[in-house]
């Protein structure tokens, strides 16, 4: 999958040929890669594969989980000039996309760190990049939450609507689905969650909710289904993430880790 999905990275910027390798042949030729701001690394075993394939060599200074700072060194490369030189966008940008998500979330990890609670990314990825990018919130240091659809049963609001009784449907769902798979239910009120624990979710996912809303969740929770999986959702940022971590809850989601990481500066310089 990785292999495939770095040919195809490389075949879209590269196109037709590079017009550059027209004009003059190849020469011996090293460069480097450095960073023009603080960050985490993360995507070198998908360059790594791109090394492979295009037959280039790079030595890592930095790698994947590895903090920088602006002005380190990350990795020194060599080849022929036209296939660094063909290479370079496709290098920096899978560089550039994965190490901004694991940057952003190891921000996330520290703070709720001192409270032994798991942080989760979500489905909330681009088409076509969900394995990517999860790769990189992990790299970051958070948990992956389900893949697709086929992993575990998420029973959200919009499937609540068509459920007319949520213990029956768990009761049947049990039967249906893998013996490994979990239900999480999705609750956005006391009377949901309450609802979702007496059916025997595995996980009740807390979601749009103050922290102080949970927290009555997280006591009634502890009191009586001590067994039961409580995760806290719904636009949840780096300034009110401790909050939610305090509350008491054993996971937090958060789509914001791919989808707010704003880009880091790297560059490749040729020597």
């Amino acid at each position: 999958m990785i292999e495939q999905f770095v040919k195809e990275a490389l075949a879209e910027d590269v196109g037709r040929g590079d017009l550059y390798a027209l004009v003059e042949p190849s020469v011996a030729a090293s460069a480097k890669i450095i960073a023009k701001s603080d960050g985490v690394v993360a995507g070198v075993k998908y360059i790594d594969t791109l090394a492979k394939l295009e037959k280039f060599e790079i030595t890592w200074l930095k790698n994947d989980t590895e903090h920088f700072k602006s002005g380190d060194l990350i990795a020194t490369l060599k080849a022929d000039s036209h296939t660094l030189l063909r290479c370079e966008r496709t290098i920096l940008d899978m560089l550039l996309h994965a190490s901004s998500i694991a940057t952003l979330t190891n921000r996330y990890v520290e703070i709720i760190k001192p409270y032994g609670v798991k942080l989760l990314d979500t489905r909330k990825t681009r088409p076509l990049l969900r394995v990517f990018e999860k790769y990189a919130t992990r790299t970051g240091g958070a948990v992956n939450h389900r893949m697709g659809l086929d992993d575990s049963l998420m029973i959200k609001d919009t499937h609540l609507k068509t459920i007319e009784n949520l213990t029956e449907y768990i009761a049947k769902a049990r039967k249906a689905i893998p013996f490994t798979a979990k239900i999480e239910v999705e609750a956005e009120s006391f009377e949901i969650a309450k609802m979702a624990f007496e059916a025997e979710a595995d996980i009740v996912m807390c979601d749009n909710m103050t922290p102080q809303e949970i927290q009555e969740i997280v006591n009634y929770r502890d009191e009586n289904f001590p067994h039961i999986l409580l995760e806290a959702s719904g636009n949840i940022s780096l300034d009110t993430i401790e909050s939610y971590a305090k509350s008491g809850v054993d996971a937090i989601s958060s789509g914001s880790l791919i989808h707010q990481a704003n880009w880091i500066d790297l560059s490749m310089k040729m020597d």
